[in-house]
């Protein structure tokens, strides 16, 4: 798997300085660290997980380190994103990735792959590395992550981070179990909801990085139990870490080529579907809001259906939180049903997602309202530039 040439690599006089931590380390030695130097990595998103992870494999020593990432920096990002800096803000972040990986180590020779994986471009990419490490978010690009590293036979360092958890292991790894023997079937659409609507702790990805990072190195230098066969779970409000066993599945699918992804997990139909349901609801800007809220009339309800810490952080003058969940659960229809008696109905949230999600369930029993376009980011940018935005 690694370079079989890696005693003809010569460490410099700046690597004996650069690295002398490692040197005197008898488990990394100089065998190791031309190990690491000969060694090639690629990272699969610079996010929560990438920014550290990359920044501890740079400062290791590895020889060769490809980013894949299609999106640019963002202000809320930086929260947690730490390879990304403030002057970086609205260009690639593998480009960003890039320049804070030279900082640390000018000799890392780093390619970047500006593009989303997916099953045309996968095993082309994965191929010419070592080591894969998973940074994604989702669940269409890890089953992809997982099947081309089984088809390339390459190890799979795996983490993922919500809220207050994280949880990660080696996939694909001397005989040990892949990612579909965790998650033979991933969840329904929807049911497990994204960082942008749940929120994450910074720090969280930070440690989780650093694991996959740690377990980047063992790999690579041959030393240690990787946790190849154990998921590694961590609750950082508990600061507890446990362990689960993981084992391959003897009746487990043959994995023979690369799929449809996102029909894999259900996305495109879902998609479709709520496309369709959501090109019936009708909308209007938040231009046209603020003037149905300036008017004499009060025919009318606003219902904010985001979490109730997002309004504790902004809210539109005049709106009743009912949260997207309650209205899921019927609790919250029920609420509106008896806020209703006649009113025309707006309902908004961040963005307009999850407004439309909501107005589809009410939909179904009989309640028809109007969405907010953009939601009350697009309010605070467009008519009140004194509500925060998040």
């Amino acid at each position: 798997m690694f370079n079989p040439n890696v005693d003809k690599i010569q460490l410099t006089q700046d690597d004996y300085e650069r690295y002398s931590r490692h040197l005197i380390l008898p488990e990394v030695g100089l065998k190791g660290q031309k190990r690491l130097k000969a060694s090639s990595v690629l990272c699969i998103g610079t996010g929560g997980l990438g920014s550290p992870l990359l920044l501890y494999l740079a400062a290791a020593g590895i020889g060769r380190i490809g980013i894949v990432d299609f999106d640019v920096v963002d202000t809320s990002n930086l929260q947690r994103q730490v390879i990304h800096g403030t002057s970086w803000i609205g260009k690639p972040k593998i480009e960003s990735a890039k320049s804070r990986i030279h900082e640390i180590n000018p000799y890392c020779q780093t390619d970047l792959y500006e593009t989303r994986l997916n099953s045309q471009n996968a095993l082309d990419i994965i191929r010419p590395y070592d080591v894969i490490v998973d940074g994604t978010d989702n669940f269409p690009a890890r089953y992809l992550i997982n099947d081309a590293c089984v088809l390339e036979n390459k190890p799979n360092v795996y983490g993922s981070i919500f809220q207050f958890e994280g949880q990660a292991t080696v996939f694909n790894y001397e005989g040990g179990p892949n990612y579909r023997d965790l998650y033979p079937e991933p969840p329904p659409p929807g049911m497990v909801p994204s960082c942008a609507e749940g929120g994450v702790l910074g720090i969280l990805p930070g440690i989780i990085g650093v694991i996959q990072a740690t377990e980047t190195v063992k790999i690579i230098i041959g030393q240690g139990n990787t946790l190849s066969g154990r998921l590694l779970l961590y609750n950082a409000l508990e600061m507890h870490f446990r362990e689960l066993k993981l084992r391959p599945n003897p009746v487990r699918p043959i994995i023979e080529k690369l799929i449809d992804y996102e029909q894999f997990c259900g996305f495109s139909q879902v998609n479709a579907k709520e496309a369709e349901e959501i090109s019936s609801i009708q909308e209007i800007t938040v231009t046209e809001l603020e003037r149905v809220l300036d008017s004499s009339t009060d025919d009318f309800m606003l219902i904010d259906v985001r979490n109730p810490n997002e309004y504790e952080i902004a809210r539109i003058p005049g709106s009743i939180l009912i949260p997207l969940s309650e209205i899921e659960n019927g609790i919250g229809v029920e609420k509106i049903k008896k806020l209703f008696n006649g009113h025309k109905l707006y309902v908004h949230c961040k963005t307009g997602g999850r407004s439309a999600k909501a107005l589809t369930i009410l939909k179904q029993v009989g309640i028809e309202g109007i969405n907010i376009k953009g939601g009350i980011t697009a309010w605070s940018g467009e008519v009140d530039s004194s509500i925060p935005t998040y």
